[in-house]
């Protein structure tokens, strides 16, 4: 493969020659642009005095960092500076922001994923999604399923920042040249193994998982000898970004099942923010993902901070999870 900076790959993303919508490629590189300012904070850190409690929670009442804020206020920044959105919506944020009337597209995004690990040094990251701007005032434009989606991403700031985007036809992932600051190809047509030997679960909440899930996992650790007749590894790094990244990179499944701590909420993570761009990500790889009911793409959303139960990743498992709650 040549490789292609991210503006060369908006020029021709499919490779037949037909550039990406010009106000799309606009606002990819915007979000590129974004990233690139996210990572140099947090490859800063302690030394920017940037770590630690904002004192302040966000609209699930969670504690923010004062990255998560810094973050936040970059891609909103990032997204009126660009004309091209509509109105903006954010993890970190009560309501939608309405930014440039007319503009063809919604934003959303979790500007900083994984934040119970920001001050310890593990991978954490940015996650985007973009929408058709249709018609409605508020939150209701944004209330699309996410087959709805006209591209979405992430930017993983690990060891490398690497920015992994679908337009909906593929997956590819650049990593940024440190000494350029440039974006560059490496990866096309990115494709998750259908059979896989490893999982992502918090295992300290067994006990409060339904039985389906249940089930899944004891099969899985019971090895060889099991009815899978192959032994699994466990891999949990707690922040969803970082375990997506792997399961895009090498195969497996990531789960973030309901549990009945609080049975009344369907889920922990947010559909509009995490569940809806990543799974349109694993998808477009050739996985597959499901909350328990139904495929999350096909989720219609009730509203804009909306909790769902995660499972994604490879096919073959996505599928044995499917078996397994409809037979329950």
């Amino acid at each position: 493969m040549t490789a292609r900076t991210l503006r060369e790959f908006l020029a021709d993303p499919t490779g037949a020659g037909t550039p990406a919508p010009r106000d799309l490629a606009i606002l990819i590189e915007a979000i590129s642009d974004s990233c690139r300012t996210i990572s140099h904070l947090v490859s800063r850190g302690a030394l920017a005095d940037i770590l630690g409690s904002a004192g302040t929670g966000n609209v699930q009442g969670e504690e923010q960092k004062q990255l998560d804020v810094l973050a936040n206020d970059e891609m909103m920044a990032m997204a009126k500076a660009s004309r091209v959105v509509a109105a903006a919506a954010s993890e970190e944020e009560d309501d939608a922001r309405p930014l440039t009337p007319g503009a063809p597209y919604l934003i959303t995004f979790d500007p900083l994923d994984g934040s119970s690990n920001i001050d310890v040094n593990v991978s954490i990251g940015t996650i985007f999604s973009i929408l058709p701007a249709i018609a409605g005032e508020g939150a209701a434009p944004f209330l699309q399923p996410g087959r709805k989606q006209v591209a979405a991403g992430y930017c993983v700031y690990g060891p490398q920042t690497t920015l992994v985007l679908t337009l909906g036809h593929g997956v590819a992932a650049f990593t940024m040249d440190p000494p350029t600051g440039q974006f560059v190809q490496t990866g096309a047509n990115i494709r998750i193994p259908e059979k896989t030997k490893e999982f992502a679960i918090n295992m300290s909440n067994i006990r409060h998982w339904a039985d389906p899930v249940r089930a899944y996992i004891d099969d899985c650790l019971a090895g060889d000898t099991g009815p899978r007749a192959k032994n699994f590894n466990m891999r949990w790094i707690a922040s969803m970004v970082a375990d997506v990244h792997r399961v895009l990179s090498r195969g497996g499944v990531f789960m973030y099942p309901w549990d009945k701590r609080e049975p009344n909420k369907p889920g922990k993570l947010r559909l509009m923010y995490e569940a809806n761009p990543m799974s349109l990500l694993v998808e477009q790889a050739g996985g597959k993902s499901f909350d328990g009911k139904q495929q999350i793409l096909d989720i219609q959303p009730t509203g804009l901070h909306q909790r769902v139960s995660v499972m994604l990743g490879s096919k073959e498992e996505i599928e044995i999870l499917e078996t397994k709650h409809a037979a329950a």
